[in-house]
């Protein structure tokens, strides 16, 4: 009689749990920004969510979800289509330009830098650029000198946005 109310409490914690999964919506470090503003919510994975160019409603999503910063890597020279920096400051998030201009900025350097500004955030950070590629790239280079794998260090990389930036990083590995 024990082992079967044990069966059968171990059955309805499991239902639990899989209802549960399918009614949360899951957290994911690239975050598609049309989803984040249809749905009003987004939730940062260890304090970071990365994107490509956010909107106005975009960015007023992430302020009322409690984002604190906003950390833009795009060049002086690529269009945003709004005063990013008014905009962030006007929703009360603190906006960072750390300008990284294509693959010759992929590097250690830069990765630890951008490492960096995210821990110095008060909260939740989104980091983008035009893709979330370069973003990608330069954590997945900071996950190596955290101390993970070549491969765990790429995967981040790509669940953080990183596309055509790969070979560079692969590279980068390669010759380090």
């Amino acid at each position: 009689m024990q082992k079967t109310c044990g069966i059968i409490l171990l059955a309805v914690v499991l239902s639990v749990v899989s209802f549960a999964d399918e009614t949360l919506p899951t957290a994911t470090l690239k975050v598609d920004l049309a989803t984040v503003v249809s749905e009003g919510t987004v939730r940062p994975v260890d304090g970071v969510s990365t994107a490509g160019q956010p909107d106005e409603a975009a960015l007023a999503v992430f302020a009322k979800q409690g984002y604190t910063t906003v950390i833009d890597i795009r060049g002086e020279y690529e269009n945003r289509g709004l005063d990013e920096a008014a905009v962030v400051a006007d929703l009360g998030m603190e906006y960072v330009s750390f300008p990284i201009a294509g693959a010759d900025a992929i590097n250690f350097e830069n990765a630890r830098t951008l490492a960096d500004l995210i821990k110095a955030a008060d909260g939740p950070v989104l980091v983008h650029c035009g893709s979330a590629n370069r973003v990608g790239a330069l954590l997945a280079l900071d996950k190596i000198t955290a101390g993970a794998s070549d491969s765990q260090a790429l995967e981040y990389g790509t669940k953080a946005g990183m596309t055509s930036l790969k070979p560079t990083v692969e590279k980068i590995l390669k010759d380090d």
